[in-house]
């Protein structure tokens, strides 16, 4: 994932995006006084939007076998020394803003959707996996899982843009990619077929909209802008721009051109 790619999904430039960001908590702190604490400590008081990312990351992973300050110097570390993240996890912002009619605000993938915060946790795992410190994103991975209901191998690769919308029970294999600009709905599982070992999992192409339960399992390759209906068993290559569908999956159609913006889980 180059840092020019990933930027260039970014509708809004990060300044915009970390502006609005402080916009929404403000006018949500003078709603809401309950959570006004809350959102200056986690918003307001940071100078950027890679403080507030490295603090909100910190928070959630933070527990009694590693607290959330250290949390925080291990992300701060590696969001310095690896200029594709922040890049990145605007990206994935703005497809949650974009892409889900529940987000009405920047504000709410950073703050309170497990699967953008799950996302921008297994980037930080991505990199110590790749720099020599694999226990540690093994242990980032455990956590993750425990804590989100998310399980994604640090060693997989996905690109920039990215939503999970709910999350909840994702598994993305070791050897998966994902490509930019993909959309995964909830219960979806990229894994291999057994007990091979090697390039065992899926390549999923830009632009590609995985529907809510939908399993595609081997070493396959869907293609860019291919759609995958809610349910379906995916054992076979997917033709780009194709619509899959059923158990085990088979062609039904066509695409739109970009169905992962689409969010049509039907055929």
């Amino acid at each position: 994932m180059s840092k020019t790619k990933s930027a260039e999904i970014v509708s809004l430039s990060g300044n915009q995006v970390w502006h609005k960001i402080r916009q929404e908590a403000a006018m949500a702190a003078a709603e809401e006084p309950m959570l006004a604490s809350f959102l200056h400590t986690t918003i307001l008081h940071h100078a950027s939007f890679a403080e507030a990312l490295s603090f909100r990351l910190a928070q959630k992973l933070g527990d009694a076998e590693m607290n959330a300050i250290l949390w925080r110097e291990i992300i701060d570390e590696v969001i310095k020394v690896d200029e594709t993240i922040l890049p990145a996890a605007l990206a994935d912002i703005e497809a949650s803003k974009t892409r889900d009619p529940a987000c009405r605000y920047y504000l709410q993938p950073l703050l309170y959707f497990k699967g953008y915060q799950s996302l921008q946790s297994y980037r930080i795992a991505h990199y110590l996996w790749n720099h020599e410190r694999e226990q540690l994103a093994l242990f980032m991975q455990s956590r993750l899982s425990e804590l989100f209901s998310v399980d994604i191998h640090p060693a997989a690769i996905l690109g920039a843009g990215i939503m999970m919308d709910h999350a909840t029970a994702i598994v993305i294999g070791e050897t998966a990619r994902v490509g930019n600009n993909v959309s995964i709905l909830h219960n979806v599982t990229l894994g291999g077929t057994g007990k091979s070992d090697g390039d065992r999992h899926p390549k999923i192409g830009d632009g590609v909209m995985i529907g809510a339960g939908a399993k595609v399992l081997g070493n396959i390759a869907v293609g860019e802008g291919a759609k995958i209906a809610a349910g379906s068993l995916v054992l076979k290559e997917v033709k780009p721009r194709c619509t899959v569908a059923g158990v085990p999956a088979k062609p039904v159609g066509d695409c739109p051109d970009c169905p992962a913006e689409e969010m049509d889980q039907g055929f």
